[in-house]
């Protein structure tokens, strides 16, 4: 794909000029702790991304659990359990390189979202841990995410995209398989049909 370099925003009073000034709305909604209002949504929240920044680049994680997953354990910190999963441990990685981390929380069915910005720091205090037992499973460690900015996102992302539209739900069977994506990665030397036949008895028994 051939770019014009003309056409590139390379600066900030252009893109300042291209969007305009901000809202007194969008100032005024973000706040350097956990209001009340906005523990209200993370308490709802089943579902969070994770964004973090490291040397070897940039990872976001989806994160989630039963609504309240995460802990606000003060208007200035936020306790969030790392559950069982591939062990490429991206994420933790990148915190210990770069402790910034991002937060992204959605409620089902309701079209704000919520952006929490922090530094997060890797616990595995025992009696922490246990405070996250699931299934009789322990985290195998939990963030510590010193707060540092909250503010709600607008629906309009959502009401664009219909995410909670039961109309818009496309089939599995519509994409690739993940047994066949990896087949196909590999050229065929990982056995993908096995792989999707026991993948769903797996997945439920390892959850925790």
């Amino acid at each position: 794909m051939l770019i014009d370099p003309a056409h590139l925003v390379t600066d900030a009073d252009a893109l300042q000029a291209l969007y305009g000034a901000s809202g007194e709305a969008s100032l005024k909604k973000e706040v350097d702790h956990v209001h009340p209002h906005y523990r209200a949504f993370i308490e709802a929240a089943p579902f969070a991304v994770l964004a973090t920044a490291g040397p070897d680049g940039l990872d976001a994680s989806p994160r989630g659990d039963p609504a309240g997953f995460v802990v606000v354990e003060d208007d200035k910190t936020l306790l969030l359990p790392d559950r069982r999963g591939n062990n490429r441990i991206d994420s933790l990685r990148n915190i210990l390189a770069d402790p910034r981390v991002a937060l992204l929380f959605l409620v089902p069915g309701v079209g704000e979202t919520l952006r929490v910005n922090g530094a997060a720091r890797i616990s595995v205090d025992p009696a922490l841990l246990a405070r996250f037992e699931m299934d009789g499973k322990l985290p195998r460690s939990v963030l510590i995410v010193d707060v540092h900015t909250v503010y709600f996102q607008c629906s309009r992302a959502l009401l664009r995209s219909k995410l909670w539209d039961p109309a818009t739900q496309v089939p599995r069977d519509a994409l690739p398989s993940v047994g066949r994506i990896l087949s196909d990665l590999t050229a065929g030397t990982f056995d993908g049909v096995t792989y999707d036949r026991e993948l769903p008895a797996r997945v439920a028994s390892t959850l925790y």
